[in-house]
């Protein structure tokens, strides 16, 4: 069962070593997948911007390793975001943006020029009234942020040859809304010197391009000066609430043999005691010994001295084997890395309940193969299982698309590069893991014909292939190829399909469970699951959905509704769907997740692949 974790105090000071009183909370999961580094945060009626990792008050107490996960990521290892306890000051936040506007007498200017009672009072000086922060905020693909440029804003869409004494530092800016129309229109920016215009337009790709306004490469998240200097990416402008002002790239394992063992565990946080530096060899046994009778694992009933030797053997040779991860294949999903084929082994396998199995117990389902559910090859009841998501970067503007580019793309969580950490959260939980028969998906997989799996699935990869090359620069290949195949649609779907069940079977909200996909040629699985940090993660009972009896209900009655759609026929016949036109059959009616739900941000996805078409020219999975 999933725990509730504790919430995370904001402050307002973003300088180490000074403490203020919190300005709001934010549970630990947000801290990874909404409010992370870099991301706007609106508490009350001001907008802050979350502080950079090096402004972070973590202690020894917020420590978490995952082996995998950290070779997988370069890092010695993660920490909580720190919960504000024990002295703690929590996540410090900056103000962002600086521009504010006053509602009654329509000024805008910086924060500290209101002149309020005091530093953090949020009122005008001259008509008391609360202050509202800008609306607009500028971004650009690289993760830069800055403010609206509201005077350029005004002053380069001058006539030629026109003339002006006003400058940024003398002008007085207001803003007010003509209230004859609720679009951009009607929001009106004055200059003291007689200049005024709209905001129509702003919105629009280029509109800063075009008035010679470009990026200043600024990370207020990183502190006020910041930066790298120019950028030759092209300046969005946003509004300062919108989702993307921020896409959080989360990196994520689970704790598999033999890393789950509660030995394993200790042994893993206290290595840089047992052993070498240099090489990661052992240290002598005697000191080994020594050290685990100091800690106490060979206390009557703990761990014997020989299993204690046996584990930092173990943990050397499994880091002296570990080498640099080789440059990943930018066009293979998350489905099919080895870190998910470690996985996908593991839970193929049973690994019995034991008191020292701190964090995975996974058994075969029993009466499965009895019950022969078609197209279903094996099932696995995984009663405890612990996930690390760790926040790797982010971006802004556009989500990562998982390009040769996208590391140029990606914004720094920290200015310092000696941290060698990233924040992450551990949820513990549990699941049920199934894959399907393959002899079966094999042979829907190779049909041949013009309505075939293969044949509609074509459009989906053109669409991404095309949204691939858009991302790519002269640095990028030439051939540009989709991962994505039938297979990956088929189990994605059939993920989908069965979490919108089991949410009106077995009493979670769909935004409670999770799916983690295996797909490549020699896997087929999903694993759902119930890894979340909110109260509902505690209601237990989801590896009940695994009995055969309810696994059969489930997926008859899932497949039943995906038959039909209240959006159909539309649905069902269309041929771009969803975001960047990357779904096929598929919408809110039937196929859609919230999005903590889903791995891929909700494309990928086609009904069509598990029922088939009406017409009966693409043949179902499940038909």
């Amino acid at each position: 069962m999933a725990r509730r974790s504790r919430t995370v105090p904001t402050t307002s000071n973003a300088t180490p070593g000074r403490s203020r009183r919190p300005l709001g909370s934010v549970r630990r999961a947000q801290q990874i997948t909404t409010y992370g580094v870099g991301s706007l945060i609106a508490l009350g009626d001001q907008s802050y911007l979350v502080s950079g990792l090096d402004s972070w008050d973590v202690s020894e107490e917020d420590m978490l390793h995952e082996p995998r996960l950290e070779q997988r990521l370069g890092k010695s290892g993660f920490r909580r975001p720190p919960a504000g306890l024990n002295g703690s000051s929590g996540v410090k936040v900056r103000r962002f943006p600086q521009t504010y506007s006053c509602p009654e007498c329509h000024a805008l200017r910086p924060f500290r020029d209101f002149g309020g009672k005091n530093r953090r009072d949020n009122t005008c000086g001259r008509c008391g009234c609360p202050l509202t922060p800008s609306r607009f905020v500028v971004a650009c693909e690289k993760g830069h942020l800055d403010e609206f440029p509201y005077w350029r804003w005004l002053h380069a869409r001058r006539e030629e040859g026109r003339r002006s004494t006003c400058s940024p530092g003398t002008a007085e800016l207001k803003m007010h809304s003509t209230g004859r129309t609720a679009s951009l229109r009607g929001i009106v920016v004055e200059c003291s010197c007689g200049e005024s215009a709209s905001m129509e337009g702003a919105f629009s790709p280029h509109s800063m391009a075009g008035l010679g306004i470009g990026c200043r490469g600024r990370r207020p998240w990183l502190g006020p000066q910041a930066g790298e200097g120019s950028c030759d990416s092209t300046l969005r402008v946003l509004q300062r609430g919108s989702s993307a002002a921020w896409f959080p790239e989360t990196e994520s394992a689970l704790s598999i043999p033999p890393w789950h063992d509660r030995l394993m565990l200790q042994v893993q946080r206290h290595k840089r005691h047992l052993l070498n530096k240099v090489d990661l060899s052992p240290k002598s046994e005697e000191r080994i010994l020594e050290f685990a009778d100091e800690e106490g694992w060979l206390a009557p009933g703990n761990y014997t001295g020989e299993e204690v030797v046996r584990a930092v053997h173990a943990l050397s040779g499994a880091l002296r084997e570990e080498e640099p991860e080789e440059e990943e294949d930018f066009f293979v999903l998350e489905a099919a890395k080895p870190i998910r084929q470690e996985e996908y082994r593991q839970l193929c396998t049973v690994t019995e309940d034991d008191p020292r199995n701190e964090h995975f117990v996974c058994v075969e389902s029993p009466g499965v193969r009895e019950a022969q559910l078609p197209g279903v090859e094996r099932v696995m009841l995984v009663k405890r299982l612990r996930e690390v998501r760790a926040l790797r970067s982010f971006t802004r503007v556009e989500p990562l698309m998982h390009g040769p580019t996208d590391r140029l793309r990606a914004a720094p969580l920290a200015e310092s590069p000696e941290i060698d950490w990233l924040p992450a959260i551990d949820v513990i939980g549990e699941g049920v893991f199934l894959s399907l028969d393959s002899g079966r998906l094999r042979a829907w997989e190779s049909a041949d014909g013009p309505g075939t799996p293969s044949a509609r699935v074509a459009h989906l990869r053109a669409n991404h292939e095309r949204l691939l090359r858009a991302h790519l620069d002269e640095s990028g290949p030439e051939e540009i190829r989709s991962p994505v195949t039938p297979r990956f649609v088929l189990l994605h779907t059939l993920a989908h399909a069965l979490i919108n069940e089991w949410s009106l079977d077995c009493g979670y909200p769909a935004s409670s469970l999770r799916e983690r996909l295996y797909v490549d040629d020699d896997m087929a699985g999903i694993l759902l699951y119930t890894a979340t940090s909110d109260s509902a993660g505690s209601l237990g009972g989801v590896i009940a959905q695994g009995e055969p009896d309810r696994l059969a209900r489930s997926l008859e009655s899932a497949l039943a509704r995906l038959s039909w759609c209240s959006a159909d026929p539309l649905c069902m016949e269309t041929e771009t769907a969803g975001v960047n036109s990357l779904n096929l059959a598929a919408c809110h009616s039937c196929v859609l997740l919230p999005e903590t739900s889903c791995e891929t941000n909700n494309v990928f996805l086609d009904r069509a692949l598990l029922v088939g078409t009406p017409d009966g020219d693409t043949p179902g999975f499940f038909s």
